[in-house]
């Protein structure tokens, strides 16, 4: 695991955005996308850079059950607005939101996921450290599954939301075991609420208490974090600064 400690989420979106692009070029052509506001700065980096995009493929980790596609709070539209539209892609995949049987679902992106083997996996970092929607307590072995999202992962994306009340409370979500079939994983994670979750996937006991804690055990892992979050690590944990 190479831990890089940014100065603000513009540099490390940057940084992302650069180890994207050198993958690309080492011949990845399947990229795991992640949602949320962690990755937006990478995506800009993205759409404004003259990578060219139409020959790759993007598995996306997550969706909200009951979510319709063009729902402004959907995760496809988020991948829409904030890369597909501007940078389109050969092929992407995101869980279906109103699939009407989630078993079927389910086996249908686990399909999707031994079809389209990932080079790449981008990952943001939940506040109680979960990946993903891989709340604590999740199997490290689990694929694609629907599952319920924790009070702290409500109330965190209530923000998105006019009234909380209205936030999904379910999501169908790649699962750990899928996650760690990616040939390479490249997370990030901002801000002083994501220090403990980040001092716990590093420097922690590997525990499903802390989902995120498990990578510890596979090869060609980078973490970029900003400099909050990386408040609690231990000098010896960080591999690299950028300003």
């Amino acid at each position: 695991m190479k831990v890089i400690v940014t100065s603000n989420n513009d540099v490390a979106g940057k940084k992302a955005f650069e180890l994207i692009k050198e993958e690309m070029d080492n011949g990845a052509k399947i990229l795991g996308l992640a949602t949320g506001s962690t990755p937006v700065a990478m995506y800009k980096y993205m759409v404004n850079s003259d990578v060219d995009f139409s020959n790759m493929t993007s598995v996306n980790l997550d969706e909200y059950v009951g979510a319709a596609p063009d729902d402004e709070q959907s995760y496809r539209h988020f991948m829409q607005v904030n890369l597909f539209d501007k940078k389109p892609f050969a092929k992407t995949f995101v869980p279906d939101g109103l699939a009407k049987d989630p078993e079927e679902e389910t086996k249908r992106y686990n399909k999707v996921i031994a079809d389209n083997p990932i080079d790449l996996q981008v990952l943001g970092l939940g506040r109680n450290g979960h990946i993903g929607f891989n709340e604590p307590g999740s199997p490290f072995d689990a694929e694609t599954r629907k599952v319920p999202l924790t009070e702290s992962t409500i109330e965190a994306n209530a923000r998105f939301f006019d009234n909380e009340e209205d936030v999904p409370k379910f999501a169908y979500s790649m699962g750990i075991g899928s996650i760690l079939k990616s040939k390479k994983i490249v997370l990030m994670a901002f801000g002083t609420e994501k220090a403990d979750a980040v001092k716990g996937m590093i420097e922690g006991p590997v525990t499903n208490e802390c989902p995120a804690s498990v990578l510890q055990q596979k090869d060609d892992v980078t973490v970029i974090v900003d400099t909050a979050a990386a408040s609690k690590l231990a000098d010896s944990s960080i591999d690299e600064k950028i300003n």
